[in-house]
């Protein structure tokens, strides 16, 4: 058989990804805030691109200045119609002038208002002390000697967001140059900053220092941090009653004064932001169904500048490169608005479906949440999933039951003993109701969770019970005890 070169000729269809498209899809999965920026970006870089001022509208910029021209003529045709206007000036007979003459020559009269420079801004605005520069305003402020000041900037720079020393003693005293006596005695000392435990290799160290400071050194409360925090941890106070020789409520008591100590001192200097949700849309209740209104707060409203079409109106006043530079500018900015109005039409459409589907949850609560698939809401608006899926991530929906993420209302099904099914949310609110619920003495096992939603008409294995209760974080039965 022999082989040979050929050429053919093929008629094929293509998806080709060209920037706008890819600028389209992205600007469907940004947040609010990541949008809010891409936004303000745009409108640094392209000249174009401008915001619309509050009380005028997309439309009237043009007018706008065409209004002003002509006003501008018509203040000029009037000023060569009318005549001239002449003063007559007449001086007051009733005047002071030495008075006046005084005042001219002394500056004036002295204000009753004294006018002070204000102090600078950031001087007004209150600052959050950061971990790093707490203990070190504390070493300098110490009598400490040049080694221990050098040695304590080091171990300062070397702890993480706990407070906790990331670093050994004989790393400490090789990068210092320092003895490993000397380093030791300055951990000990930066131990004993604020917060008390910061430096602190472990937690067991950390407890013990705090409890130490306290003066609960050598009572059982020492005891508990040295050799008894596993047995702590798992609730098994008889068991370590039993091995100290001591009634249980005074275990309880020390456990009592264990818990106002602070595990992790660092996290009270955190330097991390807390972070608003601010709804993407809003769902409000009105009669018997529900109004969506969209959160255009914040959000700037985007226009093209009519200065540069009139520029571009005018052919001679430009070269080649201007106008293709504009020209370019102009598709990118026409082609971002576009984007942004799709990307809420999309907002709005999908949220549109899911009050659709999930009434029921709007109407009574999160037991009543309905299985949905991202296929669902694809099929209802007919779009793909995938663009359902950017959409509904990182979106969040202001409903009468609360503030959700667009995605919570996508959850799998589980079957019910009838033949219906349930949503996965559902299911994991009612084992959330069950454990509030129960008595502490005596909590419920996954197995008797298991149980009780079995009454229910709900199949849910003991695994499911624990995968369920582990994504909630709920601790096991043994470890809810509180028998006491």
């Amino acid at each position: 058989m022999a082989l040979d070169l050929r050429q053919t000729v093929s008629l094929t269809q293509q998806l080709i990804m060209t920037p706008q498209l890819q600028q389209a899809i992205k600007l469907l999965q940004l947040s609010r805030l990541e949008l809010l920026e891409n936004i303000n970006q745009e409108i640094e870089t392209n000249p174009v691109l401008e915001e619309l001022a509050d009380n005028e509208s997309d439309g009237e910029t043009d007018s706008y200045i065409n209004r002003k021209e002509e006003e501008k003529q018509n203040t000029e045709q009037e000023s060569t119609e009318l005549p001239e206007v002449t003063i007559e000036e007449r001086v007051r007979d009733d005047i002071d002038w030495e008075n006046y003459l005084y005042e001219y020559n002394t500056g004036g009269t002295e204000s009753v208002h004294e006018t002070k420079e204000a102090p600078p801004f950031e001087n007004i605005i209150a600052t959050k002390s950061s971990l790093c520069s707490h203990l070190t305003w504390q070493l300098n402020m110490g009598n400490l000697d040049e080694a221990q000041k050098e040695i304590g900037a080091h171990i300062i720079g070397n702890l993480n967001e706990d407070g906790y020393l990331d670093l050994s003693v004989e790393d400490l005293s090789r990068l210092t140059g320092y003895s490993t006596q000397k380093a030791s005695e300055t951990i000990a000392i930066i131990q004993r900053f604020d917060p008390i435990g910061v430096a602190s290799r472990d937690m067991r160290e950390c407890l013990l220092i705090q409890a130490r400071f306290h003066n609960f050194g050598g009572t059982i409360v020492e005891k508990l941090i040295m050799d008894h925090l596993g047995d702590l941890e798992n609730k098994k106070y008889d068991r370590i009653a039993k091995k100290l020789s001591i009634d249980i409520k005074d275990v309880l008591s020390a456990l009592t004064i264990l818990k106002g100590f602070d595990p992790r001192p660092g996290r009270v200097y955190s330097e991390e932001d807390t972070i608003y949700i601010i709804p993407d849309i809003y769902i409000f209740k009105v009669a018997d169904g529900y109004e969506i209104v969209q959160n255009e707060d914040g959000l700037p409203k985007l226009k093209i500048n009519s200065y540069y079409k009139r520029v571009l109106r005018n052919k001679q006043s430009l070269n080649e490169n201007a106008r293709a530079y504009i020209q370019e500018k102009l598709k990118s900015a026409a082609w971002l608005i576009k984007s942004i109005h799709q990307r809420q039409r999309t907002i709005y459409r999908v949220t549109k479906s899911i009050v659709k589907f999930q009434k029921d949850f709007l109407d009574m609560g999160i037991s009543h949440l309905k299985p949905l698939v991202l296929r669902d809401v694809a099929e209802d608006i007919e779009m793909h999933e995938s663009t359902i899926s950017r959409v509904t991530t990182n979106k969040y929906v202001f409903t009468p039951q609360g503030t959700f993420e667009l995605k919570y209302f996508f959850n799998s099904s589980i079957n019910m003993v009838g033949g219906d099914v349930i949503a996965s949310e559902s299911v994991k609110e009612y084992i959330r109701s069950i454990i509030k619920t129960e008595n502490k003495k005596k909590p419920r096992s996954d197995q008797d969770i298991s149980d009780i939603l079995m009454k229910r008409d709900i199949r849910v294995a003991r695994r499911t019970v624990a995968k369920y209760r582990e994504l909630m974080g709920i601790l096991t039965s043994r470890k809810r005890k509180n028998p006491y």
